[in-house]
């Protein structure tokens, strides 16, 4: 499976796969046709090798790797080997900063969920911290989690009537208003704690519309 069509360069979303549970072969081979460019995160790389999968960067501390670094270097010439050893930051977190410095605009990040808990938060949580850098998307096999910009910014997407929409606030998330949800909100606020926005869902086919004026904010979209 190679991830390699011809494309403008940094015009399309970078791959960036972590270590966490696997997606499935139909996901992977959809992110891969618009993603030319995909770095493996430590500890993935045996699982995406087998996958047949060709990789640009491996990226890491390499303190769990399968594979020694001369194997993977002939097995996927020509391969950028990219060293990290800072014990501050998470190899998730290493790696958008990666693509950042590189100028890469967009990231699809998968395999960041599942497993460990603790390792999946964390993942969530830094999807808010790097939202002003470059866009991030974070996708399995049953959802789709992005940060929201607040106001003067609009999202608008358009869904199907019934489409799964969840809202969750990061701490507190203020002014917020949306168009064409079942359950719309009018200028209210959601917390941790206090009010989520989960399990909403387009009301109709057409234009969902969210905007808010402070806080962190993130859209799932989730399929059962």
């Amino acid at each position: 499976m190679s991830s390699h069509h011809i494309v403008r360069e940094k015009q399309e979303p970078a791959l960036l796969i972590a270590n966490g549970e696997s997606c499935s072969a139909e996901l992977m081979g959809q992110l891969l046709e618009w993603s030319p460019f995909v770095v493996v995160l430590d500890g993935a790389i045996k699982r995406v090798l087998d996958r047949g999968i060709k990789v640009d960067v491996f990226h890491g501390d390499f303190d769990s790797h399968e594979i020694d670094i001369e194997t993977i270097k002939s097995e996927q010439f020509p391969i950028e080997i990219h060293y990290t050893p800072d014990q501050e930051k998470t190899d998730l977190e290493k790696g958008i900063e990666f693509l950042i410095d590189r100028g890469f605009p967009a990231v699809n990040i998968i395999w960041a969920t599942g497993k460990r808990m603790d390792h999946t938060v964390a993942n969530i949580f830094n999807l808010v911290k790097y939202k002003d850098q470059i866009k991030i998307v974070m996708l399995d096999d049953h959802s789709k989690i992005f940060p929201l910009l607040p106001s003067p910014h609009v999202f608008e997407k358009w869904y199907s009537e019934g489409s799964n929409i969840s809202l969750l606030p990061l701490g507190k998330c203020e002014g917020i208003k949306t168009t064409n949800l079942k359950y719309p909100l009018n200028s209210e606020e959601l917390e941790i704690g206090i009010r989520l926005g989960n399990s909403n869902e387009a009301a109709k086919d057409g234009l969902v519309k969210v905007e808010f004026t402070a806080g962190e904010l993130l859209l799932m979209e989730c399929e059962d």
